[in-house]
């Protein structure tokens, strides 16, 4: 029953996001929402809370969920119709940059006053263009019970050397304890590869604009992809598949081996804490850092946000102030902040905000109560779209042994400095 309740899931995420609804016409004096959705993962749970808010204030919300991979396309296509979206997504000043004369300056909002901090707005000069709705953590889960089973605890896991250790290990005894591999399948297809062209390749430049003591550059040097490799043949060699096979591997396909106990490990965060919970009892799952062979001592889990809410200042004026009305409740109100913490599994940036009983959430607390590092999210400073899904392609030609890592150095190096100049 489980896994069929998580591809129905993603298939209404799908169907969501392929057959964009009309947004449904009201007078022109009543303002309305339209919230084009960035999270998949959230989409039921949003249209929970937007239906919510309708019957309690009467102000109509309809929300979107575009499909994985396709917000930024998503996004063109319905700006350009006449009833578009009133509030979306950039993911950074990089997004900030195609989406920058529409946005609402929100800097006299009543949900820019109740930041904790001035760190979590994006700005354009003066303007607040944009607003950190959520602070997320990524790195391995962990079925500890398999780990448990595999001979090995938590605590034999404390930097590269000891993950490939005992990954190797799970690897060589899979048949013995059931399972198919020791991660789960690194799935490049778009629902998925962003786990890996994004999110994995973050480490490699978290390490280098902090030997550099940079946040930003035009042409990054590359000084640790030979640990972004590392961790790359790690997942694809010893996983639940041959690497020819990844290129069509989904998301859904990731989570559901690890929902039916194939594999120990799955690269992923703390927005996918509400789904495992449906099978999953707190103390079976754990988040470790993805060890990359540079601190690990010292390295945390990466915690930041790519996730900037933006009101659309072309809609009209009734329509931005429900818009914000629907914001600042999501965020204030004991209704929004009890589903973003429970139901999202968000923490929130929000001075009411409310503590969420997501467990990686609070592991990630822990790390950095111990002293612990987080990884700082550094890729929304990649160079465009393109550069990711260049460099997207080379690791999917590469696991599946048509394409080399000198080809993937290159997507990583020479296509940022690239993209940096297409970009200016």
């Amino acid at each position: 029953m489980k896994m069929k309740k998580v591809t129905a899931m993603g298939m209404a995420v799908l169907m969501a996001a392929t057959m964009i609804p009309a947004v449904p016409a009201m007078a022109d004096d009543a303002g309305k929402v339209y919230y084009l959705n960035f999270k998949p993962e959230q989409d039921e749970d949003w249209q929970n809370l937007a239906k919510e808010y309708t019957e309690e204030t009467g102000t109509e919300v309809t929300v979107v969920t575009a499909a994985s991979g396709q917000y930024e396309t998503t996004l063109q296509s319905e700006m350009a119709k006449s009833d578009a979206p009133t509030l979306f997504q950039v993911n950074g000043p990089v997004g900030l940059k195609n989406w920058k004369d529409y946005c609402y300056d929100l800097k006299d909002s009543d949900i820019y006053s109740q930041l904790t901090s001035d760190s979590y707005s994006l700005k354009d000069g003066d303007a607040v263009d944009g607003i950190a709705y959520v602070i997320e953590s990524y790195g391995l889960i962990v079925n500890k019970t398999l780990l448990e089973k595999a001979g090995y605890t938590l605590d034999d896991i404390k930097s590269f050397d000891d993950l490939k250790k005992v990954a190797d290990d799970i690897q060589s005894k899979k048949d013995d304890l059931g399972i198919k591999g020791a991660f789960t399948s690194a799935g490049m297809d778009g629902s998925s590869d962003w786990r890996f062209k994004t999110h994995l390749a973050n480490l490699p430049i978290y390490y280098e604009y902090k030997e550099d003591g940079i946040d930003d550059t035009d042409a990054i040097k590359g000084t640790y992809l030979d640990n972004y490799k590392n961790v790359f043949d790690l997942y694809i060699t010893d996983s639940t598949c041959d690497g020819s096979e990844l290129s069509a591997k989904t998301a859904d396909d990731s989570r559901n081996e690890f929902v039916n106990g194939e594999a120990v490990f799955y690269q992923n965060g703390s927005w996918e804490y509400s789904e495992l919970s449906k099978t999953f009892k707190d103390d079976e799952l754990a988040m470790i850092p993805i060890y990359f062979g540079v601190d690990d001592a010292n390295e945390g889990l990466a915690t930041g946000t790519e996730n900037y809410w933006c009101v659309n200042k072309n809609a009209s004026e009734a329509d931005v102030k429900a818009t914000l009305d629907f914001m600042n409740w999501c965020v204030t109100s004991e209704a929004g902040t009890k589903s973003m913490a429970e139901d999202m599994g968000f923490t929130i940036p929000f001075k009411t905000a409310e503590a969420p009983s997501n467990v990686f959430v609070k592991q990630d607390a822990e790390y950095t109560e111990a002293g612990l590092t987080p990884v700082s999210w550094n890729f929304t400073t990649m160079p465009s779209e393109e550069w990711k899904n260049t460099l997207g392609s080379a690791l999917t030609a590469y696991a599946a042994g048509s394409g080399s890592w000198d080809d993937v150095k290159s997507a990583f190096v020479d296509n940022w400095a690239t993209e940096k100049a297409l970009s200016e």
